[in-house]
């Protein structure tokens, strides 16, 4: 597995490469955004941790220039715990978050999580993969949605989040459940990170992301997946 470790704290970068080489992983650094993109585009990468505050190009620009041809995880580090921080790192594309100290067994932890629902499950047969709804689909083992023909890559949440919809429709989930469901634990009661990835789900996913076919909201309740599947076997 290759990781590439981006922060403009050489020392920092110094030490989460030796602490996940000793686990197994192949390392890459980068200590820039421009040069973290440049990787990205050339090297076969299965993580990305990025920070958030760097010189010449930021976290969240370099995130959102990667998002324009990659949906490799990202983790992104941030000095500050601001919500506006966090959520903005979502926006530009994040998978997930560590918030400066971090425990550096925290984020192996969390790139284990990570690395674990983007794999996704093995699964035997590949007719059991596609998961249709209407007129879209989600192939289950290339783990993208589908739409009139087009293929809609998604991030690691992103997928794990509409597949978990699209496997249960028309049950309504809160946020804090969808937080723990697919985050697998919670971000100290901020669940306005669901509300981005939801956002941007109807963005990738929904013909009129405003008025939304499919991605509903159960007002002062949660999200639910408006269509019935039809999984093919």
């Amino acid at each position: 597995m290759k990781i590439l470790v981006v922060d403009d704290e050489q020392l920092l970068v110094k030490g989460i490469k030796f602490n996940l080489e000793n686990e197994g992983y192949q390392v890459l650094t980068a200590y820039d955004g421009a040069a973290a993109v440049e990787l990205a585009r050339r090297e076969s990468l299965d993580l990305i941790i990025l920070d958030l505050m760097m010189p010449q190009l930021s976290g969240s620009e370099a995130c959102m220039k990667i998002r324009e041809f990659s949906d490799v995880p990202i983790i992104m580090l941030t000095a500050r715990s601001e919500d506006a921080d966090k959520l903005m790192g979502f926006a530009c594309g994040a998978d997930d978050y560590v918030t400066k100290p971090f425990n550096i067994l925290e984020l192996k932890a969390r790139i284990k999580a990570l690395l674990r629902r983007a794999r996704g499950p093995a699964r035997p047969g590949r007719n059991s993969a596609l998961l249709t709804a209407g007129d879209l689909s989600l192939d289950t083992e290339q783990r993208v949605a589908i739409r009139d023909g087009r293929t809609i890559d998604l991030t690691a949440k992103e997928y794990d989040l509409i597949e978990l919809l699209m496997k249960n429709p028309r049950r309504v989930y809160s946020r804090e459940s969808l937080m723990n469901l697919v985050w697998g634990y919670s971000y100290a009661g901020d669940y306005r990170t669901v509300d981005v990835h939801i956002r941007r789900l109807r963005e990738k996913l929904e013909r009129v992301p405003a008025e939304p076919e499919y991605i509903m909201t159960k007002w002062g309740v949660g999200y639910y997946f408006a269509g019935e599947n039809q999984p093919t076997v």
